[in-house]
């Protein structure tokens, strides 16, 4: 079977970070699935996945540079990106002493007022690197503002931070003394 596997990353983001109830998905309290269910869900999704098995799934995460996914022990959820009601649980985690936010310039005002927040999101997204954190925003705005957030600071001030994976971390909120 030829599997489109950014087709598919699409449709499994889809499926466990935002509206799993449209696949009759019922994630866990960390946003786990079992395997097979949510096979049987992309199969009834589409006729080109009726062959699909955990072995294309792990290919297709494999395949992706940005690891939106992890799959373990017969059971797969989305690391972050998440829309859904109530918050995912997460194990908090000491971040680097310096994390960036790619972002539109019309939003500054709003940073600075009040700070990085989560907007439609569960949690605020932070990059780990300058370069990723350009990519993302790049997606917002032609010329973005990569800010510096000083999670060191922040992390020793109270702000919890949570590991996405190795270039994504996330947070509740960022409070604006600690951007830069």
């Amino acid at each position: 079977m030829d599997v489109d596997y950014v087709q598919l990353s699409k449709t499994v983001s889809h499926a466990l970070r935002h509206e799993p109830w449209l696949y009759e998905l019922e994630l866990d309290n960390d946003g786990w699935v079992s395997v097979d269910s949510l096979l049987a869900a992309l199969r009834q999704e589409s006729p080109a996945w009726r062959d699909l098995c955990e072995s294309d799934l792990a290919a297709m995460i494999a395949a992706s540079s940005k690891q939106r996914h992890e799959m373990t022990n017969g059971r797969i959820r989305a690391l972050y990106g998440h829309s859904l009601p109530g918050k995912l649980r997460r194990e908090p985690a000491a971040p680097p002493t310096r994390l960036f936010h790619g972002t539109a310039p019309a939003t500054l005002p709003a940073i600075r007022r009040d700070g990085l927040l989560p907007m439609e999101r569960q949690y605020v997204h932070l990059s780990a690197d300058l370069e990723t954190a350009q990519a993302v925003g790049k997606r917002k705005a032609s010329e973005p503002v990569i800010l510096i957030v000083k999670a060191g600071q922040a992390h020793q001030g109270g702000v919890a931070f949570y590991e996405g994976n190795d270039k994504v971390w996330l947070a509740d909120r960022v409070p604006p003394e600690f951007i830069e």
